[in-house]
This record gives C-alpha cells, structure tokens and sequence, in this order.
C-alpha cells in the first residue's frame, strides 16, 4: 500500500477523470478495461475543446491565424510524442490508429524490403493488427513468416520460447523481426532489445519493428533503448482519445519506403504525367489529418510526463504485487501469464472453473465492474492458454487498492450466481 501511495497519489489523479464518477447499474464504476481503451482526464477534453472553439481551422495550408494556430498546436503534438519515446520528430507519423500503422509498414516495407528467402519473424504472442497486415502482403512478396512459439506452462509460461527463436535468427534469413513489447493478454514484457540484438547479430539489414500499443502508456520507453526501427501505438489507451495512432520510425528508412495513402499533402508537386512526395513524415499523412485527436495527444502525453512514467510504472507494479496473490487465492480461479510483477504488465487473464467468460463479464458489470471478455484480438496467444477465451482486468494511473477487493468480491458473486 505504502509503495503504490509513494509512486502517485491515486486520489488525486482519480479527481481528474469526469467519468470514474458514474454509477453502472446502482453501483460505482470500477473500470478495469484499460487496455482495450483507457478513460480521458478532464485535462484531455479541456485540451481538444479549446482547439474547436478557438482555433479550429486546417494546418499547413493557411495564412490566417487560425491556420497557424492549428498547425502549431498539431506539430508541437509531434514534437511531444517524439520526446515521449524518444523518436526523431522527422519520423513521427499520425495514423488513424496502431493498426494502420502496422498496415503501413506492411505495405510500404515489407511488401517492397523482403522477398523470396527472406523471414519476417514474429511471434504467437501478437495482437491481431502485428499479425494480419503481414499476412496480407506476404503471397505478393514471397517472404516467409515464423513466428516464435509461448511456452504454454511451467514457471515460464506465457513468455517466449527464446531457444526457438535462436533457431529461427540462426538461419542469418531474418529480415524483419516484429515483436510486442508488452502482451495485451498476459502482461508478459518482452526482452526486445534483447531480441533486435540477436536478430541483428545474424543479419545486419534486419529490421525491427516493436507494438508499443500496451508497453508505452504504462512504462518508460525510448525507441534507441529498445533497438526499434520502428514504434507503433494508439493514443486511446494512453489517456488521449480514438482516432489517432503512432507510426513512429528512423527518417532515413522512411524516406526510402514508398507512400501508403495517395491525395493532398503528402505532395511536393503533382502534374497529370506524375507526382512527387513531400518529405517525411508529411508523406506519409495524405489529406486533413486527425488535428483535434493530435492536439488531445499531446495533452495526453503532458499528463503522462507529468506523473512521470516511473512512477506510473511503479504504481502498476505495487498493484500487480496484490493482485496476482489475492486472484490465484480465489478457489477455481486461473491466472495466465508470469507470476513476477516486475516481469509483466497490468493486463491480468484469468478463468473462472468452467465458467464462460462473456458470463463471467455480464455478471461482473452487474457489480458494477467493467473487466474485457474474449480473445482480446490474440486468438493464437488465447489458443497456448488452452482456451478460446478469457476474462482479463486490466489496470492503469487511476485504479487502487480498493478496486482490486471489488474485482475480487464480483468474481465470488459470479461462482455463486452461476453455483445456484
């Protein structure tokens, strides 16, 4: 308790989020779903209000005041996310989301970098989006992909199975490794500076690829630390709001891919003969981009700094040091994943006995409590687990202690509810 109090002050932060003031069926809101989209502080909505009601107009394009007003305030965002993951503001895409921005890379990287005898590596841990876009491309390209399987039990379980991905790299075939930094289903924090070393070390042109989408609201990140190439996230689940992701990548390997989206503004010039491309990262941000969600994001990251992402860390962990022991106490109950905190995170999986989870969910909410049920987009991660579903918690700046009891105390009303 002293831990958790010590890396932030919960209470305070609770105050400034509007809608953990609600009320769900009679009872208080415990939002536990964060890492399917995370609640927006009033300072967020303040943000992106003010931006629509003083200086809402189209950037780049103007003169006017407005024009540059918004053009300021959506390239001061860039310069903010840049330094939040410690990317080269040239190399900082807006995307509608981390999913496009993995279809980018798809389609302008790997579909033009990797061919005939050339790996993508990726892994039985992913998300759906670092998953189905390389699948698209492939038969175009000619590549392979392996993925590099979970060890589905023992003291290891759910981390990767490292010897086999030494096989894999060992081949000196890899061209393109594509890994999650942080499982949004069982937590597992991945080694992947580690991982781009090794793939390196074999094939000095791999490029590496990291899903951010659940390590970067929830921990320090820095895209030199991590040996990324490339850093794709969502603003939606690091306090901002929908609509807009993360494609961040070095200059020079974007400078080489050509573009995703055709239209305005990722131009230099245009003729009827041909066009040529503006520079980075504008060429890769066709049309009116997402001005508003920008601005929001920026707010976003402004909070997260302020908090300061070591303590948000740390205030995960202290709640993972309760939560794991007091779940796996629970009779009937299954935690998936590691069982040490500083190795995963707040993205907890369970079972409940036989129980489904979307019933385990629907008589959670009842409570009062908001938990994910399915597959979480990771159907094959879900599949290791032996299962086709599972309930997850997941948790983030504003949960405590008290909330952790709530999730426990819905669980024991579900196995008596469903006991009757």
């Amino acid at each position: 308790m002293t831990a958790m109090l010590d890396a932030l002050d919960v209470e305070t932060v609770r105050k400034d989020f509007p809608i953990l003031e609600r009320r769900v069926h009679g009872r208080p809101l415990v939002y536990l779903d964060s890492a399917a989209t995370s609640q927006k502080p009033q300072a967020v909505l303040d943000a992106m209000d003010r931006y629509y009601e003083q200086s809402n107009a189209n950037v780049h394009r103007g003169v006017h005041a407005l024009a540059e007003e918004a053009t300021e305030a959506y390239e001061s965002a860039r310069g903010k996310v840049a330094r939040f993951v410690g990317a080269d503001p040239r190399g900082v895409v807006f995307t509608k989301n981390a999913t496009e921005a993995f279809n980018v890379l798809a389609y302008s990287l790997a579909a033009n970098r990797l061919g005939d005898g050339d790996i993508l590596l990726s892994t039985q841990m992913e998300h759906h989006a670092n998953l189905v876009p390389w699948q698209l491309v492939q038969p175009r390209a000619g590549f392979e992909i392996r993925y590099v399987p979970v060890i589905a039990s023992g003291p290891d379980a759910g981390t990767l199975d490292l010897a086999a991905f030494d096989e894999i790299v060992a081949t000196g075939r890899v061209k393109l490794l594509t890994v999650t930094a942080m499982s949004n289903v069982v937590g597992t924090i991945n080694p992947v500076a580690d991982l781009a070393a090794r793939v390196r070390a074999a094939n000095a042109e791999a490029v590496v690829v990291v899903d951010g989408a659940q390590s970067v609201p929830h921990m320090p990140t820095d895209m030199l630390a991590l040996e990324a190439d490339f850093l794709c996230f969502s603003a939606h689940k690091m306090l901002g709001p929908t609509g807009i992701g993360v494609l961040a990548g070095k200059p020079e390997l974007l400078d080489d891919m050509p573009p995703f989206l055709g239209g305005g503004e990722m131009i230099a010039n245009v003729t009827l003969e041909g066009t040529t491309f503006n520079e980075v990262p504008y060429k890769f941000e066709a049309g009116t981009p997402p001005i508003a969600e920008a601005v929001g994001l920026g707010a976003a990251v402004d909070y997260l700094s302020a908090l300061g992402m070591e303590s948000v860390r740390a205030h995960e962990v202290a709640l993972l040091e309760h939560v794991l022991p007091t779940l796996n106490a629970v009779e009937g109950v299954t935690v998936h994943g590691p069982t040490d905190p500083s190795r995963r995170g707040a993205a907890v999986s369970f079972g409940v006995g036989g129980l489904h989870p979307h019933d385990i969910g629907t008589i959670m909410d009842r409570e009062g409590v908001a938990v994910r049920a399915g597959h979480h987009c990771a159907k094959p991660l879900v599949r290791v687990l032996g299962s086709a579903a599972t309930t997850r918690a997941s948790f983030y700046v504003y949960n405590t202690l008290d909330e952790v009891q709530a999730l426990i105390d819905a669980i024991e009303t579900t196995k008596r509810f469903f006991a009757r």
